[in-house]
Parts: C-alpha cells; sequence; structure tokens
C-alpha cells in the first residue's frame, strides 16, 4: 500500500510534529527518496546486506513441530542476521542514508535492545557518534544489550521517566533530535512516527519478504496459506507482509502482546482496546484513556510493550487485509521454550508471539503451509526468562 504525499495511509499517518522538526522532517523525505532510488546507493546497501548483515536469510522447515501440529511450519530465519535480528536492515539502510546526507550523529531508541544494537553496529561500520535511549525498566531486563551497545562504542541514556519503557525512550530522542536537527538524524525502529519513516522503515525491511516468496516458491512450488508475524510497532510485520499484500491467496496474521490478559489491563493489545488517536508523530491505533491520556501498556517481551502501533498497520486492518490477533504471556513462553526444545532455535519473546498463535490456532491451520517470520534470537531474553521460571516454576 502507497502512503499520499502528506504520509496517510487512508487516515491513519501524518506528521504531527513541532515546527522546529518540520524542516528536517523535509530534508529527510528528499534525501530518502533521492537515495533510495539511486543506482550506487542501492548497490552499497545490497553489498553490506549481503557480505556484513549474512542476507538472505534461510527459510528453515521446522519439522518436529510441523509433526505435532499437523501442518507444515516455516521460519523466515532474521534472528540468523548480523546482530540477531531483522532491526539491522533498517538501522543500516537509515544509517547509510543518514552518512549520505552529511549527518555526523546518530540518535535512535529502543524497547529490547535489538533496534540500539543495530544502530550501534551500523555507526560503528560507518563511523558515526550514536547515542540510544532505553526506559530504565528495559535497561535492567535487557541488561546484555546494554553491555553490547556500549562494546561498540554508543552511549546508553537511561530514561526514568514515565512508564520508562519504549515511549519514554521515544521521548527523550524527540527532545535530542528537536536540539540536535542540524548535525543529528534519528533512526526511528519501526514503521511508525511522523512521514516518512513509516514507508522508509517499510522500504528497508521489505527484503525479509521478497526473499521468503521466492524461497517459499523454491521449496513448496507455491505461496504459503498464511503468513504470520508478531506487531509491536510493526516494522517485522511490515517487512513480511509487505510484498505479500497484493497476493489475495495468502492470509496475514498480526500478533500483538495480550500480556496477562485484556480485562487485566496489563497488556499491548492496541487493536483489541485502543482507539484511534495521535501520539509520537502519527495518527493510528493508541492505547489512551476515555480523556486520551496515554495508558501504561505491559508485556512478557520489551520489543511488544508499546502505546502505539504503525499507521499503514491500523489502515490494513481497517480495510482488512490482515487479521491482528494477540497471545497471552504463559503462551508465549510455552512457544519459547517449545522451539528450544523441538527444533534447536531459541526465539526471540517477541517472535514467540507469532508461534504462540500457530500453536493455539494449530486445529483451524491443518495441513496448511504457515510461514512465521522469526524477528529475532532468544540470547536477549533467557536471563529474564530465567528469572520468571524461579518465580512461576512452570513445567518446562
Amino acid at each position: 500500500m502507497k502512503n499520499d504525499e502528506k504520509g496517510y495511509f487512508g487516515s491513519f499517518g501524518g506528521s504531527y510534529v513541532p515546527e522546529t522538526l518540520m524542516p528536517a522532517l523535509s530534508d529527510l523525505k528528499s534525501g530518502f527518496f533521492k537515495y533510495v532510488r539511486s543506482k550506487d546507493f542501492r548497490k552499497n546497501l545490497i553489498s553490506y546486506l549481503k557480505e556484513y548483515v549474512g542476507r538472505p536469510t534461510p527459510l528453515t522447515y521446522a519439522g518436529n513441530i510441523s509433526e505435532k501440529l499437523g501442518l507444515k511450519l516455516y521460519l523466515k530465519r532474521e534472528d540468523l542476521c548480523h546482530t540477531g535480528a531483522h532491526k539491522i536492515n533498517n538501522a543500516l539502510g537509515q544509517v547509510l542514508l543518514a552518512k549520505r546526507m552529511g549527518k555526523e550523529r546518530i540518535i535512535a531508541e529502543t524497547g529490547a535492545g535489538q533496534h540500539g544494537v543495530a544502530t550501534a553496529t551500523a555507526c560503528a561500520l560507518l563511523g558515526l557518534k550514536c547515542r540510544v535511549y532505553m526506559g530504565s525498566d528495559d535497561v535492567k531486563r535487557q541488561a546484555l544489550n546494554v553491555f553490547r551497545m556500549e562494546m561498540l562504542g554508543a552511549e546508553v541514556v537511561g530514561v526514568d521517566n514515565g512508564s520508562k519503557t519504549l515511549k519514554d525512550a521515544i521521548n527523550e530522542a524527540l527532545r535530542d533530535w528537536v536540539t540536535n536537527v542540524k548535525t543529528t538524524h534519528y533512526v526511528l525502529g519501526t514503521v511508525f512516527g511522523p512521514h516518512p519513516y513509516p514507508s522508509m522503515v517499510k522500504e528497508f525491511v521489505s527484503v525479509i519478504g521478497k526473499e521468503a516468496i521466492r524461497q517459499i516458491r523454491q521449496k513448496e512450488r507455491r505461496l504459503p496459506d498464511a503468513v504470520v508475524a508478531c506487531v509491536g510497532g510493526g516494522s517485522n510485520a511490515m517487512g513480511i507482509f509487505y510484498p505479500f499484500l497484493k497476493e489475495d491467496s495468502v492470509k496475514l496474521i498480526g500478533v500483538e502482546a495480550g500480556g496477562l490478559g485484556i480485562e487485566t489491563g496489563k497488556h499491548a493489545a492496541r487493536f483489541v482496546a485502543g482507539k484511534v488517536g495521535v501520539f509520537q508523530g502519527a495518527k493510528s491505533y493508541v492505547l489512551q484513556s476515555d480523556d486520551g491520556q496515554i495508558m501504561d501498556t505491559y508485556s512478557v517481551s520489551a520489543g511488544l510493550d508499546y502505546a502505539t502501533v504503525g499507521p499503514e498497520h491500523s489502515f490494513l486492518k481497517e480495510i482488512g487485509r490482515v487479521k491482528y490477533s494477540y497471545v497471552l504471556d504463559d503462551e508465549v513462553l510455552d512457544a519459547f521454550f517449545l522451539l528450544s526444545k523441538e527444533e534447536g532455535i531459541i526465539p526471540a519473546l517477541e517472535s514467540s508471539h507469532a508461534l504462540a498463535y500457530v500453536v493455539k490456532h494449530a486445529w483451524q491451520l491443518r495441513s496448511k503451509i504457515i510461514l512465521v517470520n522469526l524477528s529475532g534470537r532468544g540470547d536477549k531474553d533467557v536471563m529474564h526468562v530465567r528469572e520468571m521460571v524461579k518465580k512461576n516454576e512452570p513445567n518446562i
């Protein structure tokens, strides 16, 4: 789906930012459309994706789980990208773009830490200064990624405001950008925010779905019956969904964080409990109170713990092209251990949401070919899960 000139997907999107940022967004839009069409830029980026990131990533048949569930499950292995998640595709594209535009400094926000690691990695490779903002709660539960960012030369700034999670990190990053807009590029980590970010990030991550189409056709001689991906801000989902949008025979399913249950209020299911509103630069579905106050969110996975979602996802929900659902923390942890034990692959907690949906709805998907975007590996989550196991002592 294409946005209009002002960055709207239907009624969603736009640019709701302070006037001081409008020139920067205008320059970014001009630079993006200039360089993304440049053969030299694209050649440079493709080379980095192949020789540095490790693309194309494999499409792995999960034979043991497939036999258990009575379907054919394929995993798009973004966990095998350099840095361990799909985030490097966007981060590298944006940092390369920023360097072409003459920027000297990069800032980013991060929740689970993977986008921060990816941005710090790209900055180390391309020689730019890097500062990463991270909610202090996320700093604690993702300590390994904080250390990785610091090893890569980035300054990590913990944010103690608000809920001390992703939305607060974004607020601080935006304040920094307003102050240092001439020298600094903000590498937004997913397909939300003001125009042109949703379209720009989608461009850089859509390589996932383009590869997957070629790979599944080679393996099965046809397209899958369904593609499933977790949805936080929505970049990994958009990356794999976008090339499939025109394929009407393929069901697209986005899975949000149901947390401890919708009725508890401790979740991040924007499409179930949210309302249309404007937050952090764009119009989309937002978890907010009746008087417009942004509500606190919760998820076992830091990367899905966010109050809004990319505007194109809201548009795709509105027109019915993508079905959005949710799973609960307990179901996510079960899927986390299932993939680890049955296939020898430890998934990120974010990715485990997509797998949990498949497990939960396996009776509806019997004999179908299902493609799950395994957006990241679970190294970053192992200690967090270990602590949860100690507290709850589930049967693992």
